[in-house]
């Protein structure tokens, strides 16, 4: 017998291959959107026009079952489509509940 051939009857045996990636999947919980309020809404608002592009920011959003926040670069500001380019990652603008970044000032 080839030593190779030899070494995998050694290898650990899955019987239940995939399924415990379907666990992990089902473990996540799933957070409900939240709707802002009128204040946290301006909040936002005015946090949001300081932006600019080329500084860092730190935007937490909302992206299909939970919250995500993202720390990066900011590369384009769109406001026709409403959208805001972190690095490689395109969030909507409504999407965004809080806004973080250097030289922001508050209301």
């Amino acid at each position: 017998m080839r030593r190779v051939d030899r070494a995998k009857q050694f290898l650990p045996f899955n019987s239940l291959r995939g399924f415990y990636d379907l666990v992990r999947i089902k473990e996540k919980i799933i957070t409900p959107r939240r709707e802002l309020t009128s204040d946290e809404l301006e909040k936002l608002s005015f946090r949001y026009n300081q932006l600019e592009k080329g500084k860092m920011a730190k935007i937490t959003y909302y992206e299909i079952d939970g919250y995500v926040k993202l720390e990066g670069m900011i590369a384009k500001i769109d406001n026709i489509n409403r959208e805001i380019i972190i690095v490689d990652k395109v969030i909507k603008l409504d999407d965004i509940v809080e806004v973080e970044s250097d030289g922001i000032i508050d209301l």
